[in-house]
């Protein structure tokens, strides 16, 4: 569409070895523009809010509540709180949607079972008539990585689900978007977070080995193909914002 108008997207980013993996391809694609805050840095920065549209939430290993560890998370919270109710683009993955959840008043905690590894979500009868996964199959397999979970927030759609995790998905309004999966994985972004997270990967029925993890590469593809699809309609829905 040659009238799109190029998005300014800020990225909140809580460890190295989770970033944006193909989103940031996506990004460049289409030639938007994009910033970072790093939280993992001493000096970090959050914008203001009339310097972005939208705004990128990634995961990372601490949980929502971690405030002593990591004191920047009350901070995000309400920053994350604000860009919502600013109606600005707001996407969240794994983490990152366990804190739009928690920013929308619901509660956050552990999962009766870990989910890290390659297994199937199915959309819920919402999902399947939502515009976001217009086109989506009903079933699908994606990458996990989550031990948290957390309560349907107030006027969201529940869009997902997987046999381990009841909220696998769920927008609110139409340019508020959680995933506790990872969609944005690259073949460098797993290898990475393997890295970084070995130590979780006990044997359980919903965690699978590093040889399972990187045996699936074909799904890291279908993985990226329908996170494009995610990210063009979320960019066609958030146009009309600005002016």
């Amino acid at each position: 569409m040659n009238n799109m108008k190029k998005q300014r997207i800020h990225c909140l980013q809580h460890v190295p070895f989770e970033g944006l993996g193909y989103i940031e391809s996506w990004i460049k694609e289409k030639q938007h523009h994009l910033t970072y805050t790093h939280f993992y840095e001493d000096q970090y920065q959050l914008p203001a809010l009339d310097q972005f549209d939208w705004l990128i939430v990634m995961g990372g290993p601490m949980g929502v509540y971690d405030f002593d560890q990591y004191p920047w998370l009350k901070a995000e919270k309400n920053f994350i709180e604000k860009a919502i109710f600013a109606n600005k683009t707001v996407l969240g993955i794994c983490l990152g949607s366990q804190l739009i959840a928690s920013a929308l008043g619901t509660k956050i905690f552990s999962n009766d079972q870990k989910e890290i590894g390659w297994f199937e979500v199915q959309l819920t009868p919402e999902g399947k008539r939502h515009f976001l996964f217009d086109g989506a199959p009903e079933t699908f397999k994606v990458f996990h990585w989550h031990g948290d979970t957390y309560k349907l927030p107030e006027d969201a759609t529940h869009l997902a689900l997987s046999a381990a995790c009841a909220n696998q998905a769920f927008a609110y309004s139409d340019t508020v978007l959680g995933l506790q999966f990872h969609l944005e994985i690259t073949p460098d972004s797993l290898h990475d977070m393997l890295e970084a997270g070995e130590s979780d990967l006990i044997t359980n029925t919903y965690v699978q080995s590093k040889q399972q993890i990187l045996a699936d590469q074909t799904s890291v593809t279908k993985n990226n193909e329908l996170l494009i699809a995610l990210l063009n309609k979320l960019d066609e829905r958030s146009q009309s914002k600005l002016g």
